[in-house]
């Protein structure tokens, strides 16, 4: 099978606008995405973007930038129309505000595709400080006993806040905190791609409510890779300290 990583690339952040061109240490946000992701087991790593100006930052270290539609509401969107000329047969979005991306998060994606009845796949890490629970930013996943995911939130349901509340911490209670990375087979990326928005894909903003309201599956996997994602001023501050 042939892999590829793309990474998703827009000026317009809501949260911290041109994040992806920001200095950390020399580098820029995108850059060191794009080094971490060619150390997985792919055949090659691209960004596809709308902007020339991330283009134009981009290609002091790759050649392989793809620019496209200025149209799309999410990443995978994004992804999806940037892999219609690439022969491959797994895409895997990696987000391009996660510096730190683990190749072992992204190899161990790719082993789900062994099984040849999954279609997409996506990470996740246990929960260990209730303050996420009520931060909208850390978006929650819980997943059936087969490992695949059964709603994503950017809230914790009554249960489980209910649980936290009364210290009573269940940790097989599958929930977790989503990880924001995402492999697909690529016909069903592109099938993807052809999809309508979703009501509850549009009430929380996760992309991939659309896959689940949809009627398809998404496998999950547990990792241990909470590396630090950068969507506020305070994450990036983070991100500068670790380096």
């Amino acid at each position: 099978m042939k892999k590829i990583i793309i990474i998703p690339a827009r000026l317009g952040s809501k949260r911290l606008t041109s994040k992806v061109l920001l200095d950390l240490k020399g580098k820029t946000l995108i850059q060191r995405v794009f080094e971490n992701s060619l150390k997985a087991n792919v055949n090659d790593v691209y960004i596809a973007t709308d902007s020339e100006i991330i283009k134009n930052a981009s290609i002091s270290f790759t050649n392989n930038v793809i620019l496209t539609s200025d149209k799309h509401l999410t990443g995978s969107d994004r992804v999806a129309e940037a892999s219609e000329n690439i022969e491959c047969d797994i895409v895997v979005n990696v987000q391009a505000d996660e510096p730190f991306i683990k190749s072992s998060t992204i190899n161990s994606l790719l082993n789900c595709f062994l099984d040849k009845k999954v279609n997409m796949a996506s990470a996740m890490y246990s929960i260990k400080d209730k303050k996420v629970l009520n931060n909208p930013n850390e978006v929650k996943v819980s997943v059936d006993n087969e490992g695949n995911a059964l709603f994503f939130s950017r809230y914790p349901s009554l249960r489980v806040k209910s649980n936290w509340i009364k210290n009573k911490i269940d940790h097989n209670n599958n929930y977790f905190i989503h990880k924001g990375i995402y492999a697909f087979r690529k016909e069903f990326l592109l099938k993807f791609l052809k999809m309508e928005r979703t009501y509850f894909e549009k009430v929380e903003s996760l992309e991939q409510l659309r896959v689940l309201e949809s009627g398809y599956k998404i496998k999950m996997i547990k990792v241990e890779d909470e590396s630090i994602g950068i969507d506020t001023i305070e994450d990036y501050r983070k991100a500068l300290k670790k380096l």
